[in-house]
């Protein structure tokens, strides 16, 4: 791996294929925006000989980030799969967005691979985002190797990058995390910056020098050797201390040369087991050149060390009614058991839906059993239909390449699925299955819109569904206390990219409105009401009269309604109907529109008339009794206060607790969390946190993360409940 010469590319402009899973590496691309994700597989693409010098497909189009949004915001907003061929083998490359509103595509990608490049710019250093990205790997022991970028830059310094990634992603063991290769550098520039050339192998001992735009290999000079001896040693080191072989250590230390092949093959076990983390070096290629620097050693990497689909555990599963289900197992003659992992829509094709086989071999015009369930809180029925699969395909820039079918272990694409969602499992129609569902962040930013206009009414629903579909970190809500549609998001960029998709893919052009949080009013004090509906115009008449008496209960009371009427001075067929004005009356709010709640309306007088007497009549008397009460006594506004609980670095937290103070928050309590990072636990009023999942953002540095749920409404400072009533007062 990686000193191993002799690898075979791929031919351009065919479509890689796989027959086997041992033939098949799924590897995901993660890093922060701008540390040159999308860049190195442009360049590995390239070094395979899947695409041009240019870096493009047949059509002149770029092989990433070929999207119209993509274009216009300058950065990656989606997951994108380019798949290569090296050496006999397909890699799926799965190139993730590095900004924070997109981590959804992220953990998309992070399901449909087996293991995880780390690109990190030697300009910028590790990010904290990043650093709990590799946690979350950790976790689930998903193999992890580094890639080091940008060292043309004047702050690039390879040895220095590679202790800052040891000292972020090695935890306890720092020899975990250590480069294979050293840069060798060209000639120092005006700048006093000297380019790195080429790479020297540490375990090879040789040279691969892509000054010419082309690998070249070579012997190192005696002046070299002693330079790169320390870092071989160590190296060594720590391959042999993760080895399996427990001897192996004791004859290094007794002075005994390992041989190389032996060397080569605990590493690569390490590697795919998860406990060693290789750091290397990229760099795309310059103009004109067939290969950029290090790619090959990449690819090496990805096909030498890193794990077969066959090596991880696929996601469990059971039947769509929840009954467990024996363990997958990645083998194309099983049961079929495929996923989802993105949806989009193409303006010719219609939607298209990204899939992982896990188990058995998806083929085209078969029919497969599509089930969802667990996303209803985000607006998705749980559904389970039949449909039939459309083409299969292999993505290449906007090429859709044609398959004749997909096995266990690899990814393709599924035309015209048209009720499958993100997150939905494909399955044999006559052995329906359910896979158990990954990790995804919940939306916390509110988006309050409306239709531009009446066309676009029409059109907004459908929009919106095909929207949520696509996007499993999206969540849909029709408020019904406020009457808006709500779009929750993760972020601005994230609820920009939304308006766009709804404006330029659906045809739907919508407005942003301020967001609503639900109020709700109750009685300060007991009060009496009367009311009077007495009228006269030929014929029947309307007479109701009753009297009331208000009270206010404790919070979470709701209304209660209570028949004190003595002697059947409102006759026994009208007291529903009083009751029925009075709570329709309290959904209708007195005082600025808001629900009433927690009181206890008790019925103790009226009148009825034997004629003119109706159940209309004494509904509009009980809802005239009820605001003729509100105005004998003050009544408050009540809001809604949620339950917040925020993780964040130690170093943020007194920052954090003063932030939440400020908007009128109660801290009441702290708990300290693995890796340095506490959780924050507080009662914070709604319309006081909007913006917080911005707002967080920015003061933890992209690091920090909160839950919200609703506690109970509780009274609103009387200062701000005159604001809410002026301009409820000034509303039409």
């Amino acid at each position: 791996m990686g000193d191993k010469a002799g690898a075979h590319p791929g031919a351009a402009g065919r479509a890689a294929t796989a027959d086997h899973p041992q033939s098949v590496r799924n590897v995901v691309l993660v890093g922060h925006s701008g540390s040159g994700k999308t860049t190195l597989v442009e360049a590995l693409a390239l070094t395979a000989g899947a695409v041009n010098r240019a870096g493009r497909v047949e059509d002149g189009a770029a092989l990433s980030d070929y999207d119209e949004i993509e274009h216009r915001q300058q950065r990656s907003i989606q997951l994108s799969l380019v798949p290569v061929e090296w050496d006999g083998i397909k890699i799926n490359l799965l190139d993730t967005p590095g900004y924070a509103d997109f981590v959804g595509e992220l953990r998309a990608g992070l399901r449909a691979a087996d293991a995880a490049l780390f690109v990190v710019s030697a300009a910028d250093g590790v990010d904290g985002a990043t650093r709990m990205v590799w946690d979350e790997c950790a976790a689930v022991g998903m193999p992890r190797a580094i890639v080091i970028t940008h060292l043309e830059a004047a702050r690039g310094d390879f040895d220095e990058m590679t202790r800052t990634c040891a000292e972020a992603f090695g935890g306890d063991d720092p020899d975990a995390v250590l480069p294979l290769y050293l840069p060798q550098y060209g000639e120092q520039g005006p700048d006093g910056h000297a380019p790195v050339t080429g790479l020297i192998g540490l375990l090879s001992q040789r040279i691969f020098d892509y000054a010419s735009g082309e690998r070249k290999e070579s012997e190192p000079g005696d002046d070299q050797l002693p330079l790169i001896e320390e870092a071989r040693n160590r190296l060594i080191e720590g391959i042999i201390s993760e080895s399996e072989d427990e001897s192996l250590m004791d004859r290094y230390l007794g002075g005994e040369a390992i041989d190389f092949k032996t060397l080569v093959e605990d590493l690569e076990r390490a590697v795919a087991r998860g406990i060693f983390h290789p750091v290397l070096a990229a760099a795309p290629a310059a103009e004109g050149a067939r290969q950029g620097l290090g790619t090959v050693e990449l690819l090496e990497l990805v096909t030498g060390g890193f794990p077969t689909p066959m090596e991880r555990e696929a996601p469990a599963v059971t039947t769509p009614q929840g009954k467990a289900r024996p363990a997958l197992t990645c083998d194309p003659a099983g049961p079929l058991a495929a996923e989802v992992v993105k949806t989009s829509s193409d303006p010719y094709v219609g939607r298209i839906s990204l899939v992982r086989v896990f188990s058995g071999t998806l083929r085209p015009d078969e029919t497969v059993h599509v089930s969802g369930h667990g996303l209803a809180d985000r607006g998705h029925e749980d559904h389970d239909v039949d449909e039939r699969i459309g083409a299969l395909s292999s993505p290449f820039g906007k090429q859709q390449r044609t398959l004749t079918h997909c096995i266990a272990g690899d990814l393709a694409c599924v035309a015209k699925l048209s009720r499958a969602e993100t997150g939905d499992t494909l399955s044999a129609k006559d052995d329906p299955l359910l896979m158990e569902p990954w990790s995804m962040p919940d939306p916390l930013l509110p988006l309050a819109i409306q239709a531009h206009s009446k066309p676009d009414e029409d059109k907004l629903s459908q929009g919106l569904s095909r929207l949520v579909a696509e996007d499993p970190t999206m969540r849909l809500e029709q408020n019904q206390d406020t009457h808006q549609v709500v779009l929750w998001c993760l972020g601005e960029a994230h609820a920009d990219v939304a308006l766009e998709r709804l404006r330029s893919r659906y045809g739907v052009q919508v407005d942003v409105v301020p967001h609503k949080v639900s109020l709700r009013e109750t009685f300060g004090a007991k009060a009496a009401g009367r009311g009077r509906h007495v009228k006269q115009s030929g014929g029947h008449g309307q007479y109701a009269i009753c009297e009331i008496e208000v009270e206010p209960l404790p919070g979470g009371s709701g209304i209660e309604f209570v028949d004190k009427v003595v002697g059947g001075a409102v006759p026994r067929q009208f007291i529903p109907s009083v009751e029925k004005g009075v709570r329709a009356q309290a959904a209708r709010g007195v005082a600025a529109g808001n629900p009433i709640v927690d009181v206890r309306v008790t019925l103790l007088d009226g009148k009825a008339h034997s004629v003119d007497s109706s159940d209309a009549a004494f509904q509009t008397a009980g809802a005239l009794a009820l605001r003729e009460a509100s105005a004998a006594t003050s009544i408050h506004v009540l809001e809604p206060v949620a339950e917040v609980q925020v993780l964040v670095g130690d170093e943020y937290v007194g920052s954090v607790m003063s932030d939440l103070s400020g908007r009128r928050g109660r801290v009441v309590g702290t708990e300290q969390s693995p890796g340095g990072r506490t959780l924050v636990r507080a009662e914070v009023p709604e319309i006081e946190i909007g913006r917080y999942a911005v707002d967080l953002r920015s003061l933890s540095h992209g690091t920090g993360r909160f839950s919200r749920s609703y506690a109970r409404h509780e009274p609103m400072p009387a200062q701000l409940a005159s604001k809410i009533r002026e301009e409820a007062d000034k509303s039409p």
